[in-house]
């Protein structure tokens, strides 16, 4: 009987003890995926926005359609000025401008197009990828374009993309995704990661920056 009760009390204090590790390492574990997840999507963002800053100098506005933006990353140029020369101290103390300086063939400025996967990222690129979450099952990123008035009047193309942190943190502890998403709304933040703004003029801010 005595020793049943020996057996029962050790399989009892290993078992509490495992609750105990379990407790500590059930955050830490969640801390190391969520860091580890949320650097990906991070990344991904920002190559939409570079994607959109570059569609928006040609265009003039933002897109909010994957399709237009990917039709643009694989088949549009962006133009740039290659520099040659430039104006020296002296040159500017006597007030030549760089007009004059172009006329003079003392600067060269030349026009170049390059293609904008080759440019923004590189020529084994998928842009389609640019879409995709990563971590999910090709769940899309939402993503709009608009337009808005600032106080002062002038009219801004603006955009935004998004994911919820119920989406690229699934299949991970629920209970902290959950405390993630808490916290999130009780600072009044996006309970995800996002980049740009639908409400202001954010110059296409990314809320972890």
């Amino acid at each position: 009987m005595k020793t049943a009760i020996q057996i029962i009390l050790t399989v009892a204090i290993l078992a509490l003890g495992y609750l105990c590790v379990e407790s500590i390492q059930k955050p830490v574990r969640f801390k190391q995926a969520h860091n580890e997840r949320k650097e990906k999507v991070i990344e991904r963002l920002e190559g939409i926005r570079e994607a959109q800053r570059a569609y928006k100098s040609l265009n003039g506005k933002f897109t909010g359609s994957f399709d237009t933006l990917i039709e643009f990353i694989n088949n549009d140029s962006l133009r740039l000025v290659k520099m040659e020369g430039r104006l020296t101290d002296s040159m500017l103390e006597e007030g030549m401008t760089e007009l004059e300086a172009l006329k003079k063939g003392i600067i060269k400025r030349d026009t170049i197009f390059v293609s904008v996967k080759d440019s923004l990222f590189n020529k084994n690129f998928i842009a389609d990828s640019l879409r995709y979450v990563p971590f999910t099952n090709k769940e899309e990123f939402e993503m709009e374009a608009t337009k808005i008035n600032t106080a002062s009047g002038v009219e801004v193309p603006i955009f935004e993309a998004k994911v919820h942190n119920n989406t690229y943190l699934k299949g991970l502890e629920e209970q902290e995704i959950i405390n993630l998403n808490d916290a999130d709304i009780a600072y009044e933040r996006y309970p995800g990661l996002k980049v740009g703004s639908l409400t202001e003029a954010n110059n296409s801010a990314g809320n972890w920056e």
